[in-house]
């Protein structure tokens, strides 16, 4: 016994670039993270995890785990290669072939169309800070769903919002590597929500609708008045920006100033187009600290928490806490909740005899499904659990160098052992059934 109903949804997840590799092969154009790498030990996208190739010995993986759902996102420098919009036949060929190869394993598709990777052709055009690539999303979106719809059951638009935004166009620690001032990295923000609610109205009659966005509890670094208004902004910006207009058809009041200049009269409706399901990413709890810089605040792994080899804080805790605060902030609002990511890195390694020990993962995956039993039990509607992720891969600024997979890749080889954790949640899944 698990404690999870039976027709509760298990899964892994993966996102296009992190994965897939064939940078260059069968039409694909770069997109701002070809541009941006490699990274600071050498990685680059472009084989990583050659899933490409290679899909088919992965989604056997899959099939051995048990899993009912893999979340993978489409590559839209694949798709549409260019400016013209026109579509790359032999890049959706790909996706047939993967949709295929899990429909013959029994596995549904859950399929995000933007994990982070924009066409470098839509950024030289402006990227997110021009409302045109909300046009483009939406076509983009027209393309993917008319050729794959017909066996896709549940969609998504964009994945973690706040970090593309806050990492990709504030601190400029990732693709497209923009340092904006927040007046004018809050037309990002809007215009990826109007994307995203674009696409979702493209999506919405070709299956059920998931919205993934992420969430970490904010604590003030010390008793401070500046860093207790710093987390205060943290929890607005990392917990509400991307998910109040979306649930509740209008922005945090603390931030309307800022984007109030990039909305146009219907704006809102469309960014309001209400989902089927809430997919929500957790990883850790932040301590945040103010900076009086332009950049005004600074996360933190708080103390008092063992820590990945990421260095995040593991805090199951925290978990529940976002379970159960969505439940209550957004009440009727809310649609049913689903884990579209949960995970950990460790410096996990093959020993002598093949094997792959990673028992801190084991704990780590086990602590926080206790902490999604314990919302469940609290009343919030869950509905599943994906983990981040099957495959160790191109973990984005970090490179090759952080291993979250229930599956070891050497990147050499491309060897792919499972690890402890993945028997381990075979077997937890199998015993749910």
């Amino acid at each position: 016994m698990t404690g999870f109903p039976p027709d509760f949804t298990w899964g892994v997840a993966a996102s296009a670039y992190q994965v897939e590799g064939a940078a260059s092969e069968d039409g694909r154009t770069p997109s701002i993270w070809d541009s941006f790498a490699p990274t600071a030990d050498g990685s680059t996208g472009d084989v990583a995890c050659d899933h490409y190739h290679r899909f088919a010995e992965d989604v056997a993986l899959m099939a051995e785990l048990g899993i009912d759902s893999y979340r993978l996102s489409v590559s839209w420098s694949r798709v549409v290669p260019d400016a013209s919009g026109k579509p790359n036949p032999a890049g959706l060929d790909f996706y047939d072939r993967l949709l295929d190869a899990l429909a013959d394993n029994g596995i549904s598709p859950a399929v995000n169309l933007f994990h982070w990777d924009l066409p470098q052709w839509a950024q030289d055009a402006g990227g997110w800070q021009q409302r045109d690539t909300v046009a483009r999303f939406a076509e983009y979106a027209e393309v993917v769903v008319r050729r794959l719809g017909d066996r896709v059951g549940t969609w998504s638009t964009i994945n973690e919002m706040f970090e593309h935004f806050a990492l990709g166009h504030v601190t400029g620690e990732h693709a497209p590597g923009l340092s904006l001032p927040l007046d004018r990295a809050a037309a990002v923000a809007h215009n990826l929500l109007l994307a995203s609610g674009r696409a979702a109205q493209v999506l919405r009659e070709h299956g059920r609708l998931m919205g993934i966005t992420s969430y970490a509890p904010a604590r003030p670094h010390t008793d401070s008045d500046a860093d207790r208004e710093a987390a205060a902004l943290y929890d607005v910006l990392q917990n509400r920006l991307f998910t109040d207009p979306v649930l509740l058809g209008r922005y945090p009041a603390e931030v309307e100033p800022l984007v109030e200049p990039f909305i146009a009269e219907g704006d809102l409706a469309v960014i309001n187009t209400p989902p089927d399901l809430w997919g929500v990413n957790y990883y850790s709890i932040n301590s945040v600290r103010a900076t009086g810089g332009e950049v005004p605040l600074e996360v933190l792994a708080p103390e008092g928490f063992p820590r990945t080899a990421f260095g995040w804080a593991v805090a199951p805790e925290g978990l529940t806490e976002v379970l159960t605060t969505l439940h209550e902030r957004y009440a009727e609002h809310l649609p049913p909740l689903v884990i579209t990511e949960n995970g950990c890195a460790y410096d996990d390694t093959v020993d002598a005899e093949g094997r792959c020990d990673d028992l801190e993962r084991v704990v780590y995956l086990d602590e926080h499904l206790n902490a999604v039993r314990a919302a469940m039990n609290a009343g919030v509607d869950v509905r599943g659990y994906y983990v981040w992720s099957l495959l160790d891969n191109f973990e984005w600024a970090e490179g090759c160098t952080k291993r979250f997979g229930l599956v070891h890749v050497d990147f050499e080889t491309q060897r792919r052992t499972p690890k402890t954790s993945f028997g381990w949640y075979r077997d937890r899944i199998a015993a749910s059934r």
